[in-house]
């Protein structure tokens, strides 16, 4: 079973977010320069807090090895959890792109 339990619902929830943007909203965010310079400071903050959780010395967070790939990097971190984190962040700045949108149109 490996992988199953947490690599299909991260790699799922990044399809599922990237399908929701080409073809419901439309928001173009993912063409932004600005959009990618945001994910890089994400992984910025994001590396050194998973790498904490997950270092193998003294680990906060584990993660059941049936249920990952077992693709860890930097510091121990699944990378599921760079998959998830993608599809969060971006999620929300859609929602927040396209309720922009929507308040710019209801002023035209």
């Amino acid at each position: 079973m490996d992988g199953i339990g947490y690599t299909v619902p991260a790699v799922a929830a990044v399809a599922g977010v990237c399908l929701l943007e080409l073809s419901v909203l439309r928001t173009g965010l993912l063409r932004r320069p600005a959009y990618w310079l945001s994910m890089i400071i994400v992984l910025g903050f994001q590396i050194p807090v998973d790498g904490w959780l997950t270092r193998p010395e003294a680990q906060i967070v584990r993660y059941n090895p049936d249920h990952i790939l077992g693709l860890r990097f930097p510091w121990n971190i699944p990378i599921e959890d760079f998959l998830f984190g993608f599809a969060l962040v971006t999620a929300v700045l859609l929602g927040w792109e396209r309720a922009r949108q929507r308040q710019d149109g209801a002023r035209r």
